[in-house]
C-alpha cells in the first residue's frame, strides 16, 4: 500500500484582517499559538481575500472559481437569489469522491435563505439564515453541524441532519471546536477533510467571553495610522456613533476575539498531537476577509484596502511545507487547486485559480505575479435602481490587480450614473495606501500603470465579467 493521503484540517474564521496576528507585528493582538503555529508552517504575507465578503469569498473557496463565475457575487440573503449552486463542484465533492471522509462545522453562508422561500421555515430560520438540508447543496461534506449566517456568538444555534434548530448557550468558537475535536477523534484511521468556519472576531465584537476581554483591560489607546477621523461608517454607509471611544472599545473587543481563536486553535492543535496525526496532517489557519476597524473612516469590509482584502493565512504540513514566510501572491481562488494539489489529487476542469502545492512542496519557484479582486454591488436599493434604469448592476462596483509592489483600482461606483475613479497606490512607499495616485487614463500613464491596466482587462475578459464594458 502507498502512503496514506493526508488529512485535512482547514479552519477559517469571519473577518479577521492579516494584521491582527501577533507575527504580523501590527495590532497589538495576543496569539502566542498561533505564533508558534506559523513557526512551523509557510505564512503568506501576501494573501487575500478575492472579494472581501463572506459569501462571494466561500464560493471561491470552494469551488476555486471567481465570484462572478459562481453566481455568488454578493452576499445569500433576502430579497435576492444568491446561492452556491448545486451543480457546481466543490473541493468537498472532490474529497469524498477520492475516499475522504468529510466534514463541516460553523457558518456555511452559501445556501438561499430561507425566507426567500416561506415565511414559516419548518427549521425556524430567521433573517439571511438556512438550514441546508443532506443532498447536494452540501456539496460534499458527510458530517455537518452548521448554520447560514446568524452573528449570535454566545448564543449560537445549529443544525445536523433535521430542520431541528439546537441552540447552545456557548461561545461559538468554543463549541465547534469542541465539535471538531469530537470528529477529529472518531475520524484517526482514515483520511478525513475537515472545514472549521469560526465567525468570531466578525461583530457583534461585544459577544466574547470575559475571560478574554480582560487581557486587554489596560491596552493602550492607540490606532493605526490610517485611522484618521473622529466618525465612522461600514462599508454600506450605516454611521457608527461615539467616535474614537467607541472604536477603541471595539478594538479592544476585537483583539479579544482574536485571543480567543488562539486560545481554541491551541486545543485544536493539541488533539491532533493526541491522537498522533501530527505528521500527516495538513492544517491551514486562515479568514475570509479583514476588518477596517476604522481605518480610513471607515468599519467592516468589501473595500480594496488591505485591512480588508488582507487575511492571514499559514499552512503545515511536517517535513512536507517549508517552514518560512513568503511573499507569493495567494488569492482565494488559488486555495482549493493548492489542497488538492498537496493532496496528489487533480483539480476540476472548471478551476479558474492556480496550484501553488508544487512552490509548496520546493518543486518549483515559479509564483503568481498579480492577483484580481472585486466587489459588486449587492444591497437591494442598489440592485433595483439599476433595474429601474436597465443597467447591469454586475457591470458596476469595482475591480483591482494586487501584485507585491502596486494595488490598482478601477471604482465604477454602488450606484447608477456614479463617476469611474482609477486609483494606484504604491504599497511598499505608501503601506497606509493614504496616497493614492489618481489616474484619468491609464495608457497614457508609465509602463507599470499600462500593464496594470491590460492585466485587469485580460482578467475580466476572460471571466467574461461585464465590468470590462465603457474601459479604453
Amino acid at each position: 500500500m502507498g502512503e496514506k493521503q493526508p488529512n485535512i484540517i482547514y479552519v477559517f474564521a469571519d473577518q479577521w484582517r492579516r494584521q491582527a496576528v501577533g507575527y504580523a507585528n501590527e495590532d497589538a493582538v495576543q496569539t502566542p499559538v498561533i505564533d508558534e503555529f506559523a513557526k512551523e508552517s509557510t505564512v503568506f504575507n501576501q494573501a487575500v481575500s478575492v472579494a472581501p465578503l463572506c459569501s462571494p469569498h466561500r464560493s471561491s473557496l470552494l469551488t476555486g472559481k471567481y465570484p462572478y463565475s459562481t453566481g455568488v457575487y454578493t452576499n445569500c440573503k433576502v430579497g435576492l437569489d444568491i446561492m452556491l449552486k448545486e451543480d457546481e463542484i466543490c473541493i468537498g465533492d472532490v474529497l469524498k469522491k477520492e475516499g475522504y471522509r468529510t466534514g463541516y462545522i460553523g457558518k456555511w453562508h452559501l445556501d438561499l435563505p430561507e425566507l426567500n422561500v416561506t415565511d414559516t421555515p419548518e427549521s425556524e430560520a430567521k433573517g439571511w439564515d438556512a438550514y441546508t438540508p443532506p443532498g447536494p447543496k452540501r456539496h460534499g461534506f458527510d458530517y455537518w453541524y452548521s448554520y447560514g449566517a446568524w452573528d449570535s456568538h454566545l448564543t449560537p444555534h445549529y443544525w445536523t441532519d433535521t430542520p431541528e434548530k439546537i441552540h447552545v448557550e456557548q461561545w461559538s468558537v468554543e463549541h465547534e471546536t469542541d465539535k471538531a475535536i469530537e470528529f477529529i477523534g472518531e475520524n484517526t484511521e482514515d483520511p478525513f477533510a475537515l472545514f472549521v468556519s469560526w465567525n468570531p472576531p466578525h461583530s457583534p465584537f461585544a459577544e466574547v467571553p470575559q475571560k478574554y476581554l480582560n487581557l486587554f483591560e489596560d491596552l493602550p489607546k492607540s490606532f493605526r495610522e490610517n485611522v484618521h477621523t473622529d466618525t465612522f461608517s461600514v462599508h454600506t454607509g450605516e454611521e457608527i456613533e461615539g467616535g474614537l471611544d467607541e472604536l477603541f472599545e471595539k478594538q479592544k473587543q476585537y483583539f479579544a476575539a482574536i485571543a480567543g481563536l488562539d486560545d481554541n486553535f491551541g486545543r485544536l492543535l493539541d488533539c491532533i498531537e493526541q491522537k498522533g496525526l501530527h505528521d500527516n496532517t495538513i492544517i491551514v489557519l486562515t479568514a475570509d476577509h479583514g476588518e477596517m476597524m476604522g481605518s480610513h473612516g471607515i468599519m467592516a469590509k468589501h473595500v480594496w484596502y488591505e485591512e480588508s482584502v488582507g487575511i492571514p493565512f499559514a499552512i503545515r504540513w511536517p517535513d512536507k511545507i517549508a517552514r518560512k514566510q513568503t511573499d507569493c501572491l495567494l488569492n482565494t481562488v488559488d486555495i482549493m487547486p493548492t489542497l488538492l494539489g498537496l493532496a496528489g489529487i487533480d483539480c476540476p476542469q472548471t478551476v479558474e485559480g492556480e496550484n501553488l502545492a508544487p512552490y509548496l512542496l520546493g518543486e518549483e519557484k515559479t509564483t503568481p505575479d498579480a492577483v484580481f479582486l472585486s466587489a459588486y454591488p449587492g444591497r437591494l436599493v442598489a440592485v433595483e435602481a439599476f433595474k429601474e434604469q436597465e443597467l447591469n448592476h454586475l457591470a458596476a462596483g469595482w475591480r483591482a490587480v494586487r501584485t507585491n509592489d502596486y494595488t490598482f483600482v478601477i471604482h465604477k461606483g454602488y450606484e447608477p450614473g456614479a463617476s469611474m475613479e482609477i486609483l494606484l497606490y504604491h504599497l511598499k512607499e505608501d503601506p497606509y495606501q493614504l496616497q493614492p495616485q489618481k489616474i484619468t487614463n491609464p495608457k497614457q500613464e508609465n509602463e507599470s500603470v499600462q500593464v496594470l491596466y491590460e492585466k485587469l482587462k485580460e482578467w475580466l475578459r476572460e471571466i467574461d465579467d461585464p465590468f470590462v464594458e465603457g474601459l479604453l
